[in-house]
């Protein structure tokens, strides 16, 4: 899906210093899909009332190096309704990047696409508060 395809960032994120794992101030990928998590929590709740738990993934790839200072924007949908599992999909975006070690950072013209993910989270029946808008 293209980023223009997207209607809002479900989070929108600084990378910090704080959020470096390797030289060269590089992100692990396991901090994207901490964002995918996030995402996924706030679709159930839109769908659901409830946060509901994610029960794997099925597909992860990581795109592009995340380094701090980035902002990074994450989007999600829910792509299948089951009686209690829901099908998503995960986009992370590189949209401004540092260009100094002084704060200098740049808008990116086009966002960079840094990894992406598939997966099913689930919702129990008797924690589904709200009627679906499919």
């Amino acid at each position: 899906m293209a980023y223009e395809d997207w209607t809002k960032p479900m989070i929108r994120v600084r990378i910090s210093q704080s959020d470096v794992h390797y030289a060269g101030g590089l992100v692990d990928g396991a901090k994207i899909m901490q964002f995918f998590g996030d995402a996924a929590t706030e679709l159930l709740i839109n769908s659901d009332g409830d946060e509901g738990l994610f029960r794997a993934y099925d597909m992860v790839e990581f795109l592009a190096p995340v380094h701090a200072g980035d902002y990074i924007e994450v989007y999600g949908k829910i792509t299948e309704f089951g009686k209690t599992s829901r099908k998503m999909y995960f986009e992370a975006y590189k949209v401004i990047a540092p260009v100094d070690d002084a704060g200098g950072c740049d808008i990116l013209e086009k966002p960079v696409l840094v990894a992406k993910a598939s997966g099913t989270c689930v919702v129990p029946q008797e924690r589904q508060r709200k009627v679906r808008k499919v």
